[in-house]
């Protein structure tokens, strides 16, 4: 006969859905446990050369468990990975955070939310710590992939898309808090920033999420003004605590996320991810000592309790077997997202007629060509890596999309292979960029010398040897995460192609007039030497398991191009801040991609939301509603003027036009249309002045603008038949 008795965390749960408060019964819970229990709340469960050696096996092949309670039925925190995915089992592989940015479909990309989270469940975890929300100020970052772009308010409005689908399963963890933006060094460097540049530019994102009731934040590897984000007061509480009023948790990025426990505690840092390890061999010693408290122990542990009994309270429950993963329905989702992401940069005729789409009931041969047209690339190899069951690459997307064409691949470094197919060929589709060699999370040799991290280890079992060799034989062969493999990641060396594929494309182009280029990458990529050359050019980003399906989809008509860019792509990198991926030290400003070629009054090659389609959309006219607290609705009337159906994205900048600052332009709305061809309709988007808001330093807060404030309702940044509109704040 089944032990059907109900356990002390689940009578809680039963009592906050009945209306208890959550901390009020979290406090219950926790008196009720030892103080080994109490101590255990605060960190993982699994031992740490246990655990590396689990992960050298493969990084979160299963959750991560974290403060476990088997007599009392407490389930714990139950980590898995994104934001790719769930990272756990064989799931669904959607593309690229970056490539669900370029949609900028809040609507999208909480289905894909949605999607994870049951995902998520089906693989026995309770915690995403995917919804990667890091600002990217320089397109060399190596996790650039990760993030939705560059603009605070749209990367707000895709992290709490995420968050919403998440949360109706699991709880889910917004990272890496803050100013996260470097790879190399994100374990040594100390990036200094202005408390107005701080709250104006690189935290209202966050701020974003914690609104929308996130039930976790992940604290950053760098130092932040001169401290360890992991142990961090002023991030950790003033700001979290104090000024937003949250009462979520506070979790580490892994291993080397704090470097004094008791510090960390005492900043309002409430977890230690993802094994026992600092605080497991520090805290006794520091709470003898006075170094820490146990009622600071009690404030991290009732948290983390009153968050697992808010989530289990107020989630979907029912049958989320394994075999949801990766399910015919969730591919759909993958290939419709891949496709909606991919950007048109360049369209132009050839014999009167432009290159794309391409007709597969008149195309004969195709040559596809590039070391990527073959490669089942859908991101790095980091953290973020998802292990679906298949992957589609742009060749066999394209033989699928093309039966009756004779579809000739070269995947060799081969200029002189590559341009002999493309003239024996209808049209060329060149797929070059980067793979997880070029950009990605790193942890090199350099990482796992140093003595500082070294120290941060519990002894080894039986004493004795070098710390850095246990590491390296712990995480084995094929995972990047934990091997010393200097190879692979890391920041962007480059901010172009390699000369290789720079000249496979010039050489195909030269071959063939019919030559589509589509660019796999996270970030901008400097184009100047070639982009002119090539006739139609697709930002085709790491786009998912159904990657390849997706690009035919897009380069057959199939689906009409709707994506577009979540930054601008400079002409030069002089146009772009200082960046060195060996810093130490870095100051941070207000100013990165379109708002910066602005401040210095130079062309991009691609302004900040641009992207082509086939058909031609235009803003007819717009009007603005009231006013209240910062928010208006902005209504925009789009035509389509072609004879194809499609979906804008109608866009909204906004900028002061008195005061300090004025005429810095930023993203303050925007919404997508599906608009009929030859019709017009009407958009509603939401616009919020929050973007323009200025630091008061005396109160602590952000205050909305007033005065005159310009709208631009536009295609893009800057377009010149945007819709001007002018309000009173």
């Amino acid at each position: 006969m089944s032990d059907t008795s109900t356990t002390a965390f689940e009578a809680a749960v039963e009592r906050v859905r009945a209306g208890a408060a959550p901390a009020d019964e979290a406090a219950g819970l926790y008196a009720q446990l030892d103080e080994a229990e109490r101590l255990g709340l605060l960190d993982g469960d699994t031992p740490f050369w246990e655990g590396m050696a689990e992960m050298g096996q493969g990084y979160n092949v299963r959750p991560y468990v974290h403060g476990a309670v088997e007599r009392l039925g407490i389930p714990g925190i139950r980590f898995v990975d994104g934001p790719r995915g769930v990272v756990s089992g064989h799931g669904t592989a959607f593309p690229v955070s970056m490539a669900r940015g370029a949609t900028w479909d809040v609507d999208l990309e909480e289905q894909v939310g949605d999607v994870i989270g049951r995902e998520l469940r089906a693989v026995g975890g309770n915690f995403f710590g995917g919804v990667c929300i890091n600002l990217p100020r320089h397109p060399a970052w190596g996790r650039a992939q990760e993030t939705y772009g560059d603009e605070p308010f749209h990367l707000g409005e895709m992290g709490a898309a995420l968050t919403r689908g998440v949360e109706r399963y699991a709880m889910a963890c917004a990272k890496h808090y803050a100013l996260n933006s470097m790879e190399n060094a994100r374990f040594t460097v100390d990036v200094t920033v202005d408390e107005a540049t701080l709250h104006e530019v690189y935290l209202p994102h966050f701020r974003r999420t914690v609104d929308e009731g996130v039930s976790a934040i992940m604290s950053a590897y760098n130092a932040v003004n001169g401290e360890w984000a992991g142990q961090n007061h002023y991030l950790l509480t003033d700001v979290l605590r104090d000024q937003w009023g949250w009462d979520g948790i506070t979790v580490s990025d892994f291993i080397w996320g704090l470097r004094d426990a008791a510090a960390s505690l005492n900043a309002g840092l409430d977890l230690e991810e993802p094994f026992a390890q600092q605080r497991a061999r520090d805290l006794p010693r520091q709470l003898e000592a006075g170094e820490t408290t146990w009622e600071l122990v009690e404030r991290a542990g009732v948290r983390l309790l009153a968050a697992q009994l808010r989530s289990y309270a107020r989630r979907v429950d029912g049958d989320l077997p394994v075999e949801i993963m990766a399910s015919e329905a969730h591919r759909a989702l993958a290939r419709d997202v891949g496709r909606r992401a991919m950007v048109l940069l360049r369209n132009e005729p050839v014999d009167g007629t432009p290159v794309l789409p391409l007709d597969p009931a008149t195309v004969t041969s195709v040559a596809v060509i590039g070391r990527l047209a073959t490669a089942p690339n859908m991101g790095d190899k980091g953290s973020s890596d998802v292990r679906p069951p298949s992957y589609v690459t742009p060749a066999e997307g394209i033989r699928a999309a093309f039966p009756g064409a004779t579809v000739t691949v070269v995947d060799q470094d081969d200029p002189a292979a590559a341009a002999e197919a493309a003239r024996a060929a209808d049209v060329a589709v060149v797929v070059v960029g980067f793979d997880e060699r070029d950009e990605g999370e790193y942890v090199g040799s350099d990482t796992m010398n140093r003595p500082e991290l070294l120290a941060l280890f519990p002894e080894q079992p039986g004493g004795g040897g070098h710390a850095s060799d246990a590491i390296t034989a712990a995480a084995g062969e094929g995972n990047v995460v934990m091997t010393a493999g200097d190879e692979y990641g890391g920041d962007r060396r480059s901010l172009t192609l390699r000369p290789v594929d720079e000249e496979v494309v010039r050489a195909v182009a030269a071959a063939n007039p019919r030559t589509v280029v589509a660019v796999v990458a996270a970030g901008a990529v400097l184009m100047e030497r070639w982009r002119h050359h090539v006739p139609a050019l697709v930002m085709m980003w790491y786009a998912g398991m159904e990657g390849g399906h997706a690009l035919a989809d897009v380069l057959t008509g199939a689906h009409a191009p709707s994506g577009r860019l979540p930054f601008s792509v400079p002409t030069s990198e002089e146009h772009l801040p200082a960046f060195d991926r060996d810093a130490t030290a870095i100051t941070y400003d207000r100013f990165h991609g379109q708002r910066l070629l602005d401040r210095l009054g130079v062309e991009p090659a691609y302004p900040h939301g641009f992207g082509l389609s086939y058909t031609t959309f235009a803003v007819e006219d717009a009007t603005a509603g009231e006013l209240v607290d910062g928010a208006l609705t902005v209504t925009a009337r789009v035509r389509n003027g072609g004879e194809r159906d499609g979906r804008h994205v109608v866009q909204v900048y906004g900028r002061r036009t008195e005061g300090d600052r004025a005429g810095e332009t930023a993203v303050v709305g925007f919404a997508v249309a599906e608009v009929p061809a030859a019709q017009a309709v009407e958009v509603a988007v939401p616009v919020h002045l929050v973007a323009l808001a200025r630091w008061d330093a005396d109160a602590k807060r952000l205050r909305l603008p007033t005065g005159g404030v310009e709208l631009d309702v536009a295609s893009h940044a800057h377009a010149a038949d945007a819709v001007r509109l002018r309000i009173e704040a």
